[in-house]
Parts: C-alpha cells; structure tokens; sequence
C-alpha cells in the first residue's frame, strides 16, 4: 500500500533517457538525461533552469555562465548533485507536483557490472531526491522482466540491451543472472562515430543532436533495399561559415560499423562463457534485443546471421526496462529475490 506516501514509482535512469513507471499508471515520463543551470552567484551555485526536452534543446547553444549537461555517463552517475536534482525533479512530476508529501517506494536500476560504490550513489542519491525506499536491480533482469521472458524457470534466456551509453548482455535461469557482460559503448558512441566521419570527410562539424537525427534517419547494420540520402546543415571548418551537405546511409553504416563488431563481439564472448545446457536454450528460443539502438534498422537481422541464432526485437524496446520495473512494483514481495540492494531514508 503505498498510502500517504504516494505511489511506487521505477525509473529506468539512462544515459540518454529517462523513463519512469508509476505503479496503476504505467509510464508517466520520457524525457532525456539533461538538465541545465546557470551560476547564480560568485560562489557557483548552481540554479536549476530546465530539465529533459527543455535543457537538450540548448546543448551546444548556451550563453556564457549557463551549462546544459547529461550526468550520468555510460551508465554510472557523473555528476551526484545534477542528478539528484533530475531525479527529484522526476518523483515530484511523476506525483503529480506534490513534492514533500510524495515520499515514494522507488524501484531504480543499475548496470550489471557496477560497483558497490556506485550502487549506494544510485541510493543515495535517489533518496536524496526524495524517495522513502530505495530497490536496485540489475538492468538486464529489468528488461527481461518487461519483455515477458520466463526468468525464474530452469532454462536459459538471453537478452542484449543496447541503450545510449552501454551495451548489456545477460544470461538470465531461476530468477538470476547467470552470465553477463557489459561494453561502456552504445549508441552515444556511433553517435560519436557520425560526428567523427562528418568531420573528416567533410570539414563539417555537427552536434550530437545531429549526429543523433541522423543515426535514427539513416543509420542500419546491413545494406538497404534503398539507400538514404539526407541534407545536413553544419559549421565548416575551413572558414567556420554554415555549410549544408548530402549524406548517404551507406556512409552512416560505415562509420557506425566498428560499434556494432564490438557489440557482437561481447555476445560472441558471453555465449562462448554460457554452461552448454543453457546455451542449448538460447540456440532454441533466441535472444531478445532491447533498448534504444534496438530499432536500427537491420541489427536484429545482423546479429542473427553473425551468431547463428534466432534474434527477436522486443516490442517497444525503449521502454522494455521501465515494463519490467512496472512488474516488479506489482510483485515486489514475491521478486525481492531479483533486487540486489535495498536502502531506507526518509525526509
């Protein structure tokens, strides 16, 4: 009974995006990782002046004294203070404004491989933004929880999620993880990749915002029936004017392409550390795509030809994570196995 305190919330807290679930509602907020300040005085406070939509509208644009920033990098928190004030922003949205009166249980997942150290941060600094409870679980069981796979059953699942900052993979029996491994580079990096082979090829430099448009635009990870071809406006490096030229999904798919061997190397390597009778499943049933980059157009047909086994993309793979939360919300008696730290606070 979540009571005076509000409801249960869980937050899928991304890299790139962050999306939270509220228990008999579903999903309340998507909105990505970014919050600008400005310093409100001499002695660097920093004061809060937009969050998600709002602050990624002025990455690369803002004046002088003002900052717009994405603090959590490849997974782990960067910046404790900003993204205390993100997350306190969130639980206070996500109840309906009511702020001090909310107190929610919250549900927040962490990447497989962090350490105890950055876990009590993911703790710490969701009860500092305001949370009564605090459940971490891994974000791989997360996902599987939200796309449906039967994780506490003696056979083996896999799952690949593949968001803006990390890439995950999970070999997932009886309510545990039983492999995984993790790679600090997803779609950010081929975002990273686009900006580079702009850059070079073409004296042009671009944002990451840009970068990103045009990896949704063209990006794939095999040749197209019909190859793209898509205007992009820039600052030329040569006389540091505007510029505007055309770009191919052909020359998208190159610059991506060392991401995607690197991804499909970790899940090679997971399989090869797989005890065999689970691996025998996961050559049976597949494994499950998820996360943001899973809608490039082509990656779940190349990762089924390079690995030999069926691959299925999750339905509405962005928000498999927070599903899964939402799951757990409703069962969280019953799954207390699945959470791998809990932390108590009020305030």
């Amino acid at each position: 009974m979540a009571g005076i305190f509000g409801k249960d919330i869980g937050i899928d807290l991304g890299t790139s995006n962050i999306v939270v679930y509220v228990k008999g509602k579903g999903i309340v907020i998507d909105e990505p990782s970014v919050i600008a300040y400005r310093r409100a005085n001499r002695k660097s406070t920093k004061e809060i002046i937009a969050f998600g939509r709002e602050a990624r509208a002025m990455e690369g644009k803002t004046p002088k004294g003002v900052e717009a920033v994405r603090p959590l990098q490849n997974g782990v928190i960067a910046d404790f203070e900003m993204t205390g004030a993100l997350i306190s922003h969130v639980l206070d949205k996500a109840s309906g404004g009511v702020g001090f009166l909310s107190h929610p249980k919250v549900v927040i997942c962490a990447p497989v491989y962090v350490t105890e150290v950055e876990r009590k941060a993911f703790i710490d600094v969701t009860l500092d933004g305001g949370a009564r409870e605090v459940y971490v679980i891994e974000e791989p069981l997360a996902a599987a929880l939200g796309v449906g796979l039967p994780i506490n059953e003696p056979r083996g699942s896999m799952i690949l999620d593949i968001g803006g900052g990390t890439s995950e993979i999970a070999v997932l029996s009886l309510g545990g993880v039983v492999v995984s491994n993790s790679l600090r580079m997803a779609g950010n990096d081929m975002d990273e990749s686009i900006i580079n082979m702009v850059r070079q090829k073409y004296t042009l430099v671009i944002g990451p915002s840009t970068a990103e448009e045009i990896k949704n635009s063209l990006g794939s990870a095999l040749p197209m029936d019909n190859e793209k071809i898509m205007e992009i406006r820039g600052r030329n490096l040569k006389d540091g004017l505007p510029k505007s030229i055309c770009i191919s999904s052909s020359e998208v798919r190159e610059a991506i392409d060392p991401v995607i061997v690197k991804i499909i190397e970790m899940v090679r390597e997971t399989l090869e550390e797989t005890p065999p009778e689970l691996a025998r499943d996961i050559a049976d049933q597949g494994l499950v795509l998820t996360g943001g980059v899973a809608m490039l157009e082509g990656l779940d047909r190349r990762l089924s030809e390079e690995l030999n086994a069926p691959v299925i993309r999750a339905e509405e793979p962005r928000y498999s994570v927070a599903k899964g939360l939402g799951k757990l919300l409703d069962n969280l008696d019953s799954m207390r196995k699945v959470i791998i730290s809990v932390g108590h606070g009020m305030r």
